[in-house]
């Protein structure tokens, strides 16, 4: 701890990302990153961008990019914020429309960024437990708040919420926000930005670094209300009115169009993701259902520590979190049907 440090700084607890080692031949399936490559035609078009236009500033409203993810999803360009990761997307949502009076709900098994979050703007919250199988309850919601957020499908379980239930949610928490964290919804969810034009509370956000394969690229957007727009950007001109370089630009907007790669890809993981779920019941581990690009596992007769160690030594590594409740878990990132393979031959010798 360093003299010079604010009190903020001292205070903070901050996120820790899942590793990434310099390992050859790493069976690597701890950050739920997809297994394949981005659309070729996003790849045209950053290696286009990579030219002498880059000593020129790039569009600081994301115009092109802007109104592809717009079109895409059937909304107006004015309800749609972009930014460098839905990371930061999320950091101006915590900042510009969840630090009230009233303290902010989410999960208590959620993403752990949101704490991080609190504190880094000292936000007040409070966490609600998840069902005993992981399922979040509506009802827990309906008391007075700051704001609402949570991921669907939630991470790090995978379990989804339908869309019905968000619906319920919102109908019945007019007086805040209500933040949808999608970041994994393509793989098995409804979106709620169909229900963005009837709730003018509900703000959903989204990644590329997941369903399109762009996590290097970091490229994040929220859809909703203009008015809640508006906030986000104020945020935004106020700290860096560039966050999404010219190759990130053009890059998302040529992954968003290619709609063709983009179901392929998704499909693609979705596929391996119920046969790995399959192969795993069958060397007798207990798999909760996901809608995500993961699976959240445990096995009753072993440690979990244990078997992400004894997987590590195979060159093989998972997330494994030491939280209460889920300590016993494992969440395991769907790779390809090799990698996928290689994991269950791997735990079948570990448990024999």
């Amino acid at each position: 701890m360093n003299r010079f440090w604010s009190p903020v700084v001292r205070s903070l607890t901050p996120y820790v990302p899942g590793e990434q080692p310099k390992v050859e031949n790493l069976v690597k399936l701890n950050t739920n990153e997809n297994p394949y490559p981005p659309s070729p035609r996003a790849l045209e078009a950053i290696r286009a961008a990579a030219g002498e236009a880059l000593r020129l500033y790039p569009d600081p409203g994301a115009d092109d990019l802007r109104q592809a993810i717009a079109g895409f999803n059937g909304v107006a360009a004015e309800n749609v914020f972009v930014g460098n990761g839905s990371d930061e997307v999320l950091a101006f949502v915590f900042q510009g429309l969840l630090h009230h009076e009233l303290p902010v709900l989410f999960p208590d098994i959620t993403y752990s960024f949101y704490p991080v979050y609190c504190g880094l703007y000292g936000i007040d919250y409070r966490t609600l437990p998840l069902a005993a199988d992981f399922t979040l309850r509506v009802e827990d919601y309906l008391v007075p708040n700051g704001g609402i957020i949570f991921p669907n499908p939630n991470a790090p379980t995978g379990r989804l919420l339908p869309l019905e239930a968000v619906e319920r949610l919102l109908e019945a928490n007019t007086a805040s926000v209500v933040v949808v964290d999608e970041a994994y919804v393509d793989f098995g969810g409804e979106s709620a930005i169909a229900l963005v034009g009837r709730f003018p509370n509900l703000l959903v956000v989204q990644t590329f670094s997941k369903s399109r394969s762009l996590a290097g690229l970091r490229v994040g957007f929220a859809v909703g209300d203009a008015g809640l727009i508006e906030a986000l950007e104020r945020i935004k001109n106020s700290f860096n009115s560039y966050p999404l370089d010219r190759p990130a630009q053009v890059g998302a907007a040529a992954a968003m169009a290619d709609r063709e790669h983009f179901d392929r890809t998704r499909n693609a993981v979705i596929l391996s993701r119920e046969r790995l779920a399959g192969r795993l019941t069958e060397l007798g581990f207990e798999v909760l259902p996901s809608a995500a690009n993961f699976l959240f596992a445990r096995h009753p007769g072993r440690d979990a520590a244990e078997l992400a160690a004894a997987l590590r030594e195979r060159k093989i590594i998972v997330r494994h979190f030491r939280q209460p409740r889920i300590e016993q878990y494992l969440r395991i990132t769907i790779g390809t049907d090799a990698q996928c393979d290689a994991l269950a031959a791997a735990l079948e010798a570990i448990l024999d």
